[in-house]
């Protein structure tokens, strides 16, 4: 998934007031963050096969150190903890590593069976929606627009930038999002890693500009 993973982070807004909306941003794609740096390192494996899902050509080879259902876990805690000990909030630490932690439960919705559960386990899992164009368009559109939704009512625009700032984050997203599953199939693993890398930045980016533009509701 894409805009189904920062779904998750604008829906966890209200329940964690005192996040950002950036660093929300980076808790939904760290594990999309940590892949490509794994990649670049050599120490996971994606390979480009047109064809291999309907909505994507990624062939995610071996990635377990990232997307296992428990090193996933690992790097939930690990985010948790390190908000604790800066941000001193263990409701909103609390928060940040559920946010973490969805996102394996989100690409097994997507994914087809090539999820690890730990590494050395040969245990795959995925429901295989890549598989429909429609199916994918449908589900992550909606849990998107759902969850942007309950932001926009719990929050409020303090000025210009926090009102059309939104707006331009959320175009920004879904060209983002309408590229990837549109465009040209990328060269190779390294403009994939430098891509997700580069995108996470921005994303977080402007995930922190607009919420420092915006209130909580009320």
């Amino acid at each position: 998934m894409f805009i189904g993973h920062f779904a998750v982070a604008f829906a966890a807004k209200p329940a964690a007031p005192s996040a950002s909306l950036g660093t929300l941003f980076l808790a939904c794609e760290w594990v999309d963050l940590v892949w490509p740096v794994l990649l670049l390192a050599g120490l996971e494996r994606v390979e480009i096969r047109p064809g291999i899902t309907a909505f994507t050509p990624l062939d995610f080879v071996y990635y377990p150190w990232s997307h296992s259902l428990v090193m996933c876990a690992v790097w939930a805690a690990a985010f948790g903890l390190l908000y604790l000990a800066v941000r001193k909030s263990g409701r909103a630490a609390l928060v940040l590593a559920a946010v973490v932690l969805s996102h394996w439960f989100l690409d097994m919705i997507a994914h087809r069976p090539d999820l690890p559960i730990a590494p050395g386990s040969d245990a795959r899992f995925g429901l295989g929606l890549w598989n429909s164009i429609p199916g994918t368009l449908l589900v992550e559109a909606a849990l998107f627009v759902a969850a942007l939704l309950l932001y926009a009512r719990r929050t409020r625009a303090l000025d210009r930038i926090g009102r059309w700032g939104l707006w331009g984050l959320i175009l920004f997203l879904a060209a983002a999002y309408l590229g990837a599953a549109f465009g040209p199939p990328p060269p190779d693993a390294s403009a994939i890693a430098w891509a997700g890398i580069l995108g996470g930045a921005v994303t977080a980016f402007l995930g922190f500009w607009v919420d420092r533009h915006r209130a909580m509701a009320g």
